[in-house]
């Protein structure tokens, strides 16, 4: 998960997530506050991944791994175009 295939993935779904939420909101305001919490978490997660950066403990590792991240990023996608 540290190639650079992956974090350029996570970069630019990152970037176009944010982008999504913050230049077009209607397309994220049928959401509920807790989702959206969590799809911004996958952006910053994203982010956090897609730039290298390596926390140190443990803890932060996972929450900012890739994995999670593209799961949530992928949720809002799924959620902003087929509902």
């Amino acid at each position: 998960m540290n190639s650079s295939l992956a974090r350029g993935v996570s970069l630019v779904l990152a970037g176009f997530m944010a982008v999504l939420v913050t230049f077009y909101p209607p397309a994220v305001s049928h959401m509920g506050h807790g989702l959206i919490s969590l799809v911004v978490w996958g952006i910053s997660a994203g982010f956090v991944h897609g730039f290298g950066y390596v926390p140190d403990s443990r803890f932060w590792r996972v929450v900012f791994s890739p994995v999670p991240a593209w799961l949530l990023m992928g949720i809002g996608l799924v959620k902003v175009f087929y509902s």
